[in-house]
């Protein structure tokens, strides 16, 4: 799960338990980072973790290196 961070230009990750797996950040120049935590760095060890362009392109990449998916909070408006 993806949810925005009120006041910041980050997004939280989670699993579908709630467990904490990172964040998503913007850059000054406006490029995502992919910051993997707890359980997720073992995860992701080895995948691309920016710059991305886009929040849509960040989640693709955690898709494709997981084979999961990555879902927005229901009503996050945040491009």
């Amino acid at each position: 799960m993806v949810k925005p961070v009120d006041g910041r230009d980050e997004w939280l990750l989670t699993d579908l338990l709630g467990r904490p797996m990172g964040v998503i950040r913007v850059t000054d120049t406006g490029a995502l980072l992919i910051e993997p935590d707890g359980n997720a760095r073992m995860t992701m060890t080895g995948m691309r973790c920016g710059p991305f362009p886009s929040l849509d392109e960040a989640l693709a990449a955690i898709e494709t290196h997981t084979r999961g998916v990555c879902r927005r909070e229901a009503g996050e408006t945040k491009p």
